[in-house]
């Protein structure tokens, strides 16, 4: 029987999945023959070191694939620990707790919640002094009747004086002496601690609330998707600094004003506070993705917010960016 033969270049051409040097490195393990001009390989065995080379193949796709699972369990594995909170990363997943809030826990036993009892979804907290205790009281009934819970920062020092108001124990209190509403919320009001909250009311001790309605605001405010945004004044019982506060009585919300004559001209092209995008820092309302943006925003040392207001728009236009993308 004619025995059959490859010369080298056939070798050459005749490569498993045009892996050249897989190919030759197998074939130098070959006994070759010299007839001639031609140098030649046993076909028997060139066919068995063909296999060879197809398993080592296919054995270097799966090597290939692992590597690349390797590779992508790591990458992973990487970007969870960077979004884990920084000194988290020794801990278990599955123990790992970012958020808090500021509900109340029993010493022991579970918490008494009396049925059908809503969890709180909003929070009100205020900057408070004893000489507005009688004006604090009447806010904070209007809010805890909408279900809101309360935090008070005593920046007097008077705390037990408030014990004798029937929903005392129920409230939050804080007291630090002489510090201002925005250094209380720059330490306490953490956006994780109060991530629960949909909405963020931070606001003066001095405010009339004979006609407002919490429940009502707020349905207001997620039916035109204010992100920030405050109670209008009536010009006739409050002292109105800026145009835009001043309630208007021809819709429920307005976003601008104009003004065409004097000084501090706002038109429809006007982009800038006071004529857009203003909100005063006695009263502002902010919902949890904009509070979270405004805490980082609040510097360590502020005290009175004076010039906060013409910043927040940051916010705002930040919030609105971030739900539309993730709301495609």
């Amino acid at each position: 029987m004619k025995q059959a033969f490859y010369t080298k270049e056939e070798c050459e051409v005749d490569q498993i999945s045009g892996d050249r040097e897989l190919f030759l490195i197998s074939v130098d393990a070959l006994e070759f023959h010299e007839d001639g001009d031609n140098e030649f390989y046993d076909s028997v065995s060139l066919t068995t070191t063909l296999q060879q080379v197809s398993i080592q193949t296919k054995r270097s796709s799966r090597w290939t694939m692992v590597a690349t699972e390797t590779m992508q369990n790591t990458e992973t594995h990487k970007c969870e620990n960077q979004c884990r909170p920084h000194g988290s990363e020794a801990l278990p997943k599955g123990i790992v707790s970012m958020t808090s809030n500021l509900e109340m826990r029993p010493l022991w036993g579970s918490p008494d919640k009396k049925k059908n009892q809503k969890s709180s979804m909003n929070l009100l907290a205020i900057a408070v002094g004893i000489k507005q205790k009688e004006n604090v009281n009447k806010i904070v009934k209007k809010f805890l009747s909408s279900n809101f819970v309360v935090m008070l920062f005593h920046y007097d020092g008077f705390v037990d004086e408030w014990r004798d108001l029937e929903w005392s124990d129920h409230a939050i209190h804080v007291s630090v002496i002489s510090q201002t509403k925005w250094w209380f919320a720059k330490r306490f009001l953490h956006p994780d601690i109060v991530s629960e909250y949909n909405y963020i009311f931070l606001w003066d001790e001095d405010l009339g609330v004979e006609n407002f309605h919490p429940g009502r605001y707020l349905s207001t405010i997620k039916d035109e998707g204010l992100e920030i945004s405050q109670p209008a004044l009536d010009p006739a019982k409050s002292e109105v600094h800026h145009q835009i506060t001043a309630r208007g009585r021809r819709s429920k919300v307005h976003r601008r004003i104009y003004k065409l004559s004097g000084s501090g001209r706002c038109d429809g092209n006007s982009t800038a506070p006071p004529c857009t995008g203003w909100v005063e820092m006695m009263a502002p309302v902010f919902s949890r993705a904009a509070w979270r943006c405004t805490w980082y925003m609040i510097q360590n040392d502020l005290i009175h917010a004076w010039g906060l207001d013409k910043q927040l728009g940051y916010c705002a236009q930040a919030t609105h960016l971030y739900w539309k993308l993730f709301s495609i």
